[in-house]
């Protein structure tokens, strides 16, 4: 039997539909347009984006919205994942509308106020060296909570994206090294083979060199409902 055609307006629908609710339960969450786009890496050896949450790049009427994607690649994971990424995204958007700074570093360092916030909105996180307070995951509580959301989710969540193929030639082969700075900030350049053994902090401010210009490797890898949802941000688009 020929499988039934896919379409994104279901699942755009439930993705709505499962901000709306969690907004019912964070009423500062603002109201944002939901997307499903790509999230492929745009240089090899990076992960996939999950998501974003950005401010002001939809007009209605005199009225600004953000934007949260969700990306086609990362719905091959579970509706607790895609659940996660949307709860993630949600604590950017409170911190939007209270006008807290929840990141730094051009929006890549998660600071403890995005983990304040992480908290208020149900998932846990815990700290990575390169991207700060942002490796999440979904308590069981939360998952009951949103348990009616999670089973709509998982009735359109038939489909996925394949991942964009990538080059094999990048920064890795850049002769001049890389060019780092962190929090500080403070600039150090270092050979690509010694920036990618691993993180190097620095003394000041004890924050991981990261390089301005490359994308963050995002990767949310296990199963159910504490699977991890890292988050990559730039500028003021928060991603997941």
């Amino acid at each position: 039997m020929t499988a039934s055609p896919f379409t994104t307006a279901a699942l755009v629908r439930e993705l709505e539909a499962a901000w709306t609710v969690i907004r019912g339960f964070h009423p500062e969450v603002p109201a944002a347009v939901l997307v499903v786009a790509s999230g492929s890496a745009a240089k090899s050896g990076s992960a996939l984006t999950l998501g974003h949450f950005a401010t002001s790049r939809w007009q209605h009427g005199d009225t600004q919205l953000p934007e949260v994607m969700v990306s086609g690649e990362g719905l091959s994971r579970t509706p607790a994942e895609v659940l996660c990424t949307l709860l993630h995204e949600a604590a950017h958007g409170l911190a939007t509308a209270r006008g807290i700074q929840d990141t730094s570093r051009q929006g890549r360092w998660h600071n403890a106020k995005f983990k304040q916030l992480a908290d208020e909105v149900g998932i846990t996180v815990t700290k990575d060296d390169r991207i700060g307070w942002s490796v999440s995951t979904l308590p069981d509580t939360t998952a009951q909570r949103y348990a009616v959301t999670l089973r709509h989710l998982a009735a359109v969540m038939s489909a996925y994206r394949h991942p964009d193929p990538t080059g094999a030639t990048g920064r890795a082969n850049n002769n001049n090294g890389v060019s780092a700075e962190c929090a500080c900030p403070r600039r150090i350049r270092v050979s690509t083979s010694v920036f990618t053994e691993g993180p190097i902090l620095c003394g000041v401010c004890g924050t991981p060199f990261l390089d301005p210009d490359a994308e963050d490797p995002i990767d949310t890898t296990g199963s159910a409902a504490t699977d991890a949802c890292d988050a990559e941000d730039t500028d003021d688009t928060e991603e997941s």
